[in-house]
């Protein structure tokens, strides 16, 4: 069908059995087994008191037919009356324990998958949209809850039909028997719809979650599309997504009511039957008008769970559905995987390469066979054209990836030996576009050290650029930055970002510098911010100021993943190779020698 096209499952989706579900479902539920115990307990209750009415209601009858009086229809109606107050209570005290109970599993639900995005790959956000992910934390443990709101719902019919069975059993085993023989076709019905539920059910979730990811993808882009003049274009295509949401979920609409009608005619054939030949047996003498009241009431009270317990199935499904797409998320194997988890001594900063082989898809070899040593303290800037692999090697030290082969070395030990979350403690990362969250100032720089106080976020603030940059906040470290930091301008951000590191003190700082022009003032101030950042410290910075590549240490030059150059910056341009050529083409206009009109250096 054409509106199902591209509604594929996600790499890391995978397949589990209704018992396989169950069981890990039942697993979240076991903390919670003295509510639980107690809502069994509501529901066996209720359910007494519930099967008591049409039992009560038949025993009158037949008094009423011997010696009818007003004070049996007042006896009668007030018994009827108590036992549905007592019902009511019962349900009260199990929804009240049930709500609870859910609740609780859900929030732990939450916390376990969360937990398990945030420890994914970088890899993984990067095939997989955001806008899904979030459905699937979002959306899918909410239904996740709902089925286990109609697994209360099932046992408590389950208890009404068993005693409804007894109740029939006892006034006339003919026709309970009769009733019975039907119940296995209601059963193959709801069964018939559980394959084709599970599959519009998930259709459903999976363009729920096309739309979340469009909506978050549009409102992130909305600045671009205003300054193409491209809302239109956004809207077409939000209002055709939604149109094949409309014909999805349509379809699964149609599935589970279509299951009512087909089982209300059951439903209504049984009834037929079980009617005249209750009917027949009251002209016989076999049982009382009271009796075949209640038989008929007791079929009402049992098909009605029957049905509704068949319906189940197809509801259960939805249920399921969310709960095997939560559980996937929660389940994908990682692809950076750790050999070791040692403690990671206090650093000095080496960091070598050995040989390393590294492919995102595996299929283009990003590095091929790289080798490279960085000393302790040693300033070393990354150049070469995009795509050369400057990010990549960043992005490897910091263990974001896995590489296919060879080693990474941090003071001549394995990386991928050391405990991954306290081994990134030691790194100081500044993104080409720095991320801030929403919040102050002051908070976003204590996000490098959580247990700092004012004055040592105050401190690292005034040591990046003199603190001068302050000034120009309206609130000091106070100022709201916004949403990713909306409010404050590129430089500021990659300043904020600087004084995260500094009060971080990490051993190794990596820096990819933002390509965003800033004004020559704020330059100053975070070339400033940068030396105060690399000093003492190993750094390794993808260049793309002068600025930045005058004042490194070593020079190391790279194309298609092999480094070709490596020297000081007057030592590469007097070899006249690539770096030169990259000199004139992207560095040689933010020379001073080159906007003051004089002639750049010769090579």
């Amino acid at each position: 069908m054409g509106i199902l096209r591209g509604l594929n499952t996600e790499s890391y989706d995978r397949e589990y059995g209704d018992v396989a579900l169950v069981r890990r479902i039942l697993g979240y539920f076991r903390p919670q087994l003295r509510p639980m115990l107690v809502v069994a307990l509501m529901i066996t209750l209720g359910s007494l008191f519930d099967t008591g009415v049409p039992i009560l209601i038949s025993q009158g009858l037949d008094r009423m037919m011997v010696s009818p009086t007003s004070r049996l229809l007042v006896t009668l109606v007030g018994g009827i009356l108590g036992l549905r107050l007592l019902s009511w209570f019962f349900n009260f005290v199990r929804q009240t324990f049930s709500a609870r109970a859910i609740g609780d599993v859900v929030l732990q639900l939450r916390e376990d998958v969360f937990n398990a995005i945030v420890r994914r790959d970088l890899s993984f956000f990067d095939e997989h949209p955001s806008g899904k992910i979030v459905s699937r934390v979002t959306s899918d443990t909410r239904d996740f809850a709902a089925v286990a709101d109609l697994t209360m719902n099932l046992l408590s019919h389950v208890l009404v039909v068993l005693i409804m069975v007894v109740v029939l059993l006892t006034i006339q085993p003919g026709l309970a028997l009769l009733m019975l023989t039907m119940s296995p076709f209601v059963v193959v019905l709801a069964l018939s719809y559980r394959r084709f539920a599970r599959r519009v059910t998930q259709n459903a979730r999976r363009i729920l979650a096309q739309v979340n990811a469009n909506i978050q993808e549009s409102v992130s882009g909305i600045a671009v599309a205003k300054s193409f003049r491209q809302e239109a274009t956004m809207y077409d295509e939000f209002a055709a997504l939604n149109e094949r949401t409309y014909k999805v979920n349509l379809a699964r609409g149609l599935t589970f009511v279509s299951i009512f009608p087909v089982l209300g005619g059951t439903f209504g054939i049984a009834l037929a039957i079980t009617l005249y030949f209750g009917g027949r047996s009251v002209l016989r003498g076999a049982i009382s008008p009271g009796e075949w009241f209640l038989f008929i009431q007791a079929m009402g009270y049992f098909w009605f769970p029957m049905i509704n317990i068949a319906s189940f199935w197809s509801q259960f499904q939805d249920g399921l559905s969310a709960a095997e797409r939560v559980f996937a998320l929660m389940d994908a194997e990682p692809r950076v995987i750790q050999i070791g988890s040692r403690l990671v001594p206090e650093l000095k900063g080496r960091v070598e390469f050995r040989n390393v082989t590294f492919s995102y898809t595996g299929d283009e070899v990003v590095l091929p066979d790289l080798s490279l040593t960085v000393k302790p303290g040693e300033n070393v800037a990354l150049v070469g054209h995009t795509g050369a692999g400057k990010t990549s090697m960043a992005r490897l030290i910091a263990r974001f990836y896995e590489f296919q082969s060879g080693q990474i070395l941090v003071d001549g030990q394995d990386i991928r030996t050391f405990d991954l979350a306290q081994y990134r403690r030691h790194l100081g990362i500044v993104p080409q576009v720095p991320f801030l969250f929403s919040g102050t100032v002051g908070d976003n720089v204590r996000y490098g050290k959580p247990e700092a106080d004012d004055a040592e976020i105050e401190e690292a603030a005034r040591q990046v650029g003199g603190g001068d940059w302050l000034q120009d906040l309206p609130n000091g470290l106070q100022t709201d930055v916004g949403e990713r930091g909306a409010r404050l301008s590129m430089g500021q951000r990659q300043l904020v970002a600087l004084a995260r590191v500094l009060l971080q003190d990490p051993a190794i700082f990596i820096l990819d510098e933002a390509t965003a022009s800033v004004d020559p003032f704020t330059e100053a101030q975070i070339q400033d911010g940068l030396e105060t950042v690399m000093r003492g410290r190993t750094s390794i910075v993808i260049a793309h100021r002068l600025s930045t590549v005058r004042h490194a240490d070593r020079i190391i030059v790279i194309r298609d993943g092999c480094i070709i150059e490596e020297g000081d910056h007057e030592g590469l341009l007097a070899q006249g190779g690539h770096y030169a050529e990259l000199y004139n083409t992207y560095f040689r206009h933010q020379s001073l020698e080159y906007i003051e009109g004089r002639e750049p250096l010769k090579h």
